[in-house]
């Protein structure tokens, strides 16, 4: 007697399910947020993304993740991500969209007159700093290391000082 525990207990149907993952490549990665450094399991079909998980073989997460870790797959494929340039002018009420390069010189021009406008060559103590008070950075860990790491180099190498981020870089 099998008590229900035998072949008897799989349908037709359960037994030709195949694992949610069977067929697919797995890739080893590293989650993209906070520098903690948990693993992940990507998994691709014929190079396109069906799925990211925990790995179980990282000794720093053994297979968990934040909810910012086991949401990482929306970061390319959530419906509702914006994936043209919006843009609402000053006292409008809608927003309109724009070609990148346009909203990328726009960006640029605008940085740079925030630059030149709040530039110092010396401070109260006529000590040299070089330095411009005209903007600011704040990120945070919506941002991955990767992309604070670059914001920082950037921000500095244009002179600004006051750059600060959650991330550990």
């Amino acid at each position: 007697m099998d008590w229900g525990l035998g072949e008897s207990a799989a349908s037709a149907l359960t037994r030709r399910a195949e694992a949610r993952i069977g067929g697919l490549d797995v890739t080893e990665s590293v989650c993209p947020f906070c520098a903690v450094g948990c693993g992940q399991l990507v998994y691709t079909r014929g190079g396109e993304l069906v799925d990211i998980e925990g790995n179980p073989r990282s000794p720093i997460s053994q297979g968990t993740l934040c909810p910012k870790g086991a949401s990482s797959r929306q970061l390319v494929q959530q419906p509702g991500r914006l994936t043209k340039v919006k843009y609402r002018r000053s006292g409008a009420s809608e927003w309109e969209e724009l070609e990148l390069e346009q909203a990328m010189d726009m960006i640029a021009e605008r940085v740079i007159a925030a630059r030149e406008n709040g530039w110092q060559d010396a401070d109260r103590h006529g000590w040299r700093v070089d330095r411009t008070l005209g903007f600011a950075h704040l990120g945070g860990a919506t941002l991955d290391n990767e992309e604070n790491y670059v914001i920082k180099k950037l921000f500095a190498a244009m002179g600004a000082i006051q750059i600060e981020n959650q991330a550990r870089i």
